[in-house]
């Protein structure tokens, strides 16, 4: 089995109070094999022993991804969470998850993205009866970089040799959004790239599972929610400006419709910080 290398990355965007979720759980995320850069953005590997203790919920905000999970009692494929997602994990346990890049479900599925948003499907049903086998191999792995193996074998034998241009294309059109400063919009997106604003919105239907202004508005919310678990003192109205907010109360509005919480209330929850 080859050895992975793990990203090295300061960052925990998605993964809401990552200070708290460090205190429960151990998180990886091995690159993937050089063969598979067009298709998978990164596996991530979430391992914990929690024997003796409570129970533990994860919030996360996840990236505008489809990703393939195996955990110790299902294993499913999650299209684009459109909301907020929360995870539950107790005893002892591991998730070996693969996060796809753009346009990758269709080459696997044949099918849109935005089939999958908002949907879980059990991997064996995506995937026929092989996909059993996959999971009880990755399951009875005892290395991380066995696990990490298996799956992309698995994946091997189901993607072309080739990406298809327009699904790459998208891909790197998001990689673009997400290192974006604030105050992008999708017309300037469409222009840099250019196409029409229409065009880049059905593109992003087809290959992402969701519109170009809702991967903008993701990004600045990782943003935010990275900002404010790190320093929960903050002016609200200049973080606003410096996430490219109109105003204030459309950012307080955007944050509580997709955390269920105000910023305010947010920093109180991270870290017990007093808002």
């Amino acid at each position: 089995m080859r050895a992975v290398a793990t990203q090295t990355t300061g960052s925990d965007r998605g993964v809401l109070d990552p200070e708290t979720g460090r205190a429960h759980f151990h998180l990886e995320r091995p690159a993937p094999a050089p063969d598979l850069v067009p298709w998978v953005d990164r596996h991530w590997i979430v391992a914990w022993d929690l024997r003796g203790g409570a129970p533990f919920t994860q919030e996360v905000l996840s990236f505008p991804n489809v990703n393939l999970a195996i955990e110790p009692d299902t294993a499913d494929v999650h299209g684009v969470r459109t909301g907020l997602g929360a995870h539950t994990i107790a005893g002892a346990g591991r998730v070996v998850g693969t996060k796809l890049r753009p346009g990758a479900w269709r080459a696997l599925a044949g099918e849109p993205a935005w089939c999958l948003t908002d949907r879980v499907v059990p991997l064996e049903a995506a995937f026929g009866p092989q996909a059993r086998g996959l999971v009880a191999e990755v399951r009875a792995a005892t290395e991380v970089g066995d696990a990490v193996a298996l799956v992309e074998a698995f994946l091997r034998r189901r993607l072309p040799e080739e990406p298809d241009p327009v699904a790459a294309e998208v891909a790197a059109v998001v990689d673009a959004m997400l290192a974006s400063p604030a105050g992008t919009t999708v017309a300037g997106v469409a222009a840099a790239h250019g196409v029409s604003p229409r065009t880049l919105q059905r593109l992003f239907r087809e290959h992402v599972g969701v519109s170009p202004k809702a991967v903008l508005q993701r990004h600045r919310l990782h943003a935010a929610a990275e900002r404010i678990a790190q320093d929960a003192a903050h002016d609200w109205a200049a973080l606003a400006v410096d996430l490219g907010y109109a105003d204030q109360a459309h950012f307080i509005n955007d944050f509580r419709a997709a955390i269920g919480r105000t910023p305010a209330q947010f920093a109180a929850a991270c870290g017990g910080a007093q808002p």
